[in-house]
This record gives structure tokens, sequence and C-alpha cells, in this order.
């Protein structure tokens, strides 16, 4: 497939705001599998009713968080910023005001060491089994910065370099929450950008996309693969709708 056509469609389609193709797809999928894994309990359902028409059916006796409500429509906001600004480099910068996105409207712009606008202010760590230490709060700027520049020096990075960087973002962990669905939206970001296949790591595959994380200097294979199957069942959706709308415009 041609990425660049699935780019030129994903950006199409958000400006036109239709419904039932490879955009609408992406933003429902995304922002329910990534949210979810990280605890939300909104449902696929849920999810999809958010986005077609900002309704929200509560099932029966289920309690359902405020905050999660809000950071499904967050998340639907923070893609549509990252396609506008996919042909700026990325910067701590962007990477900060993805955050403020991601967080805005949440309980935890109330608390002033969860500030949406600011890196951690409090030391943090990648799960509470085998747990990865991660960068010291001050010491995030710094090596954000050196991140980026290494990154930026590599010119046309390789998938491999993505995962590199991805792994680097996440042991920096630079915000004390939403590390993981900021490090991968950045993931997908940086795969369009630079004409790769994007892909949605999806909540049942979470505990192999983890073990990659924990596991990289060990097997750098556990996250590639979990990487490549997510980057697989992207393609197949994203060729099944591109195909439709060719079919349409013959």
């Amino acid at each position: 497939m041609d990425i660049k056509n699935l780019k030129a469609e994903l950006l199409r389609q958000m400006k036109d705001r239709e419904k039932g193709n490879l955009y609408h797809w992406t933003q429902t999928n995304f922002a329910y599998h990534s949210n979810r894994m990280e605890g939300s309990r909104i449902t696929p359902d849920q999810t999809e009713m958010i986005f077609e028409d900002q309704t929200f059916l509560v099932e029966q006796n289920e309690p359902v968080r405020l905050d999660d409500l809000v950071e499904v429509q967050n998340h639907f906001r923070l893609f549509d910023e990252m396609l506008r600004l996919l042909n700026e480099p990325l910067s701590w910068e962007m990477i900060l005001e993805m955050h403020v996105i991601l967080k805005r409207g949440t309980s935890d712009e109330d608390k002033p060491w969860l500030g949406a606008d600011q890196f951690k202010t409090v030391s943090n760590q990648i799960g509470m089994i085998n747990p990865v230490s991660t960068t010291p709060p001050e010491q995030v700027e710094a090596g954000l910065a050196q991140l980026l520049e290494e990154y930026h020096r590599v010119g046309h990075p390789s998938f491999p370099d993505l995962l590199d960087f991805h792994i680097r973002f996440e042991r920096i962990h630079p915000f004390s929450d939403g590390n993981g669905r900021i490090g991968r939206i950045i993931l997908f970001r940086e795969c369009l950008r630079h004409n790769m296949c994007p892909f949605i790591i999806l909540d049942q595959n979470r505990a192999f996309y983890i073990r990659g994380l924990q596991e990289f200097d060990r097997e750098p294979g556990y996250l590639r693969d979990t990487c490549l199957l997510a980057q697989d069942q992207y393609l197949a959706a994203a060729e099944q709708f591109l195909a439709s709308i060719q079919s349409r415009n013959q």
C-alpha cells in the first residue's frame, strides 16, 4: 500500500467528517484501545456513540468515571491535532501540547502535581510487578531534549528507530499520567510522517506490549513483534476501507 495515499485519505476524511470510513474506524479504535489499556471502563459501543453524535448510554448499574468520558473526547481531539501538525517536526513543545489536549477538563488539572501543562514533579515507574525505572523529574526536560536531538539526527528513521524512540520516551515517562497514550500517538504519527504503516496496539495485546517495554534491553523482539502484528492488523483494515473508496469511484 502507498502510505502517502493512506495519509491523504485520513486528512481528507477528517476535513469532510464522513462516517463509516478509515478515519472513523481509526478514531474510535485508537481512543477505545489506548484509553482501555490505561484502565478506562468506556466500552467500544460507548466510544463510537461519543464520536458519532456526542451521546452516551450508561450500562445498567455500571458506574462511569467522568475522567474516562472526557479523555475519550480528548483523544479524538488529540488525533485530529496530530494529523493537522503532521508536517511539523516533533518537538518537546508539541509533546507537551499533546498532553494538555489529552488531560484538558479532567480532575488532574485541579491537582498541582498532576498539571496537564507541565512535566512530572514526582517520580514514577512503569508497572507495579517487575517495574521499569524512569527518568527523575529534574532530568526530564534534558532527557527529552537529548532524545529528540538524537532522533532528528537520524533524518529518515527506520521502523527499529521508531521503536527505539518509543522505548526511550516511555522510560523517560515525562508526565505524571498519560505517558502511554502520548507515546503511542507519537508512534502512530511518526510512522505516518515517515511513510510507514501506522498501527494501534489493541487492549487484548496489552500484556505483550508491557512485556515488550520491560524486556526490550534483553529481547527487543517482544515489542517489535507486538507492533508488527498491530501494523498488519491496521494495514488489513486500511486496505479494506480504501478498496471500497476505489470501487465507488470507478
